[in-house]
């Protein structure tokens, strides 16, 4: 199957938005970016993986919205994206790369403001995943064996860091319906039901353009 799609996921944490999006791609027969970004970046900058990894999805307050543009301005002097705290740069480096790809290839990609990055590609479909708070903690659960409590915490923890990394970056809401082309609850989905309606949902909007 062969679709000139990029599809740009956008995840609650405990949703299953990793895994549909992955399984998305396999089915689609294109690539798939998440951590993989983490890598290329890594790569590309000289900077430890390990570095990155921990700084992904996590905004920074030293800085204001022109960071996204790669470079800042103090006075006259223009500083480069090497001398950015590692938040920045890790932002910058990911954005360029998801610009750099949509060129090339079609992809579904995870995260990292993907749907903001490339709000003028035209081939562009938004989708925001997300599901009841307790199936994300009984998930949190099952993958980290931690106590509910504790993945209650993580969850929400994740959610808020998410929210603050895309507005900051963006300057809009994470999670609002307006943002997306299409909102899915994965609640009492599997992984290959929300995988079809994905496609279900794009092969309709294909079709009502003819």
């Amino acid at each position: 199957m062969s679709f000139d799609k990029i599809i740009a996921i956008t995840r609650q944490y405990g949703s299953g938005g990793h895994d549909i999006g992955k399984a998305l791609a396999e089915k689609l027969g294109i690539s798939f970016y998440d951590k993989e970004l983490i890598s290329i970046a890594a790569k590309e900058s000289g900077v430890s993986p390990e570095v990155f990894k921990h700084a992904d999805e996590r905004a920074t307050n030293s800085l204001l919205y022109s960071l996204s543009v790669g470079l800042y301005n103090y006075g006259n002097n223009f500083s480069s994206v090497g001398d950015l705290p590692v938040n920045d740069r890790l932002y910058i480096l990911q954005h360029k790369i998801i610009k750099q790809l949509a060129e090339k290839e079609n992809f579904v990609v995870v995260g990292r403001c993907a749907d903001y990055v490339l709000k003028d590609n035209p081939k562009l479909v938004k989708v925001y995943i997300y599901a009841d708070l307790d199936k994300r903690i009984k998930r949190a659960v099952d993958r980290q064996d931690i106590d509910p409590a504790r993945a209650k915490q993580a969850v929400l923890k994740a959610d808020k860091n998410r929210a603050n990394y895309y507005s900051f970056y963006s300057g809009k809401k994470w999670g609002l319906p307006d943002n997306y082309d299409l909102c899915l609850n994965s609640t009492n989905l599997t992984v290959d039901q929300a995988v079809d309606i994905i496609i279900s949902y794009i092969n309709i909007c294909n079709s009502n353009k003819k």
